[in-house]
């Protein structure tokens, strides 16, 4: 039933897969960890600074992208996780229909460990956007107000 030529290229060419997305997947991990020291530098230096004369447009934009890199982190992180759990799988239940234990337990070693760090990069994206929606949400009501008490 599955011993045609398309399955087998499709099975060769997901197999292919797993190492880039290892690699994307790492790729994420750091990038996460890099948002977080980004994070901390941006509440505690850079965001007490923009209320001093900054324009409200160049706030907002630079809101938006740092925002828009934390919610990229959020999607990207647990979908790579999914392929590296779902990559694996396949050859580890083919060996358990061969009676290759070990192979099976690589696997799923491998599943568990992409989608656990899949979740962790979302988790950090996910935290790291709303703590970055509320900044800059802050910021800009600061800024907005600011005008309307000095007029009157």
């Amino acid at each position: 039933m599955f011993d045609n030529l398309l399955t087998g290229l499709t099975h060769q060419f997901v197999g292919w897969l797993l190492v880039p997305v290892l690699i994307m997947l790492i790729g994420v991990v750091a990038a996460a960890i890099w948002e977080c020291g980004n994070a901390l530098a941006e509440r505690f230096h850079a965001l007490p600074r923009l209320h001093r004369g900054t324009p409200t447009e160049a706030v907002a934009a630079l809101g938006r992208r740092r925002i828009e890199r934390a919610d990229l982190l959020a999607r990207v992180g647990p979908m790579l996780g999914l392929m590296g759990t779902l990559i694996p799988l396949g050859p580890g239940l083919a060996a358990l229909g061969r009676g290759e234990l070990e192979i099976l337990a690589q696997a799923v070693t491998v599943a568990f460990d992409t989608t656990v760090l899949g979740l962790l990069v979302g988790i950090v994206g996910f935290v790291l956007g709303r703590l970055r929606r509320r900044w800059y949400d802050n910021v800009l009501d600061r800024l907005e107000s600011t005008p309307a008490q000095a007029a009157s």
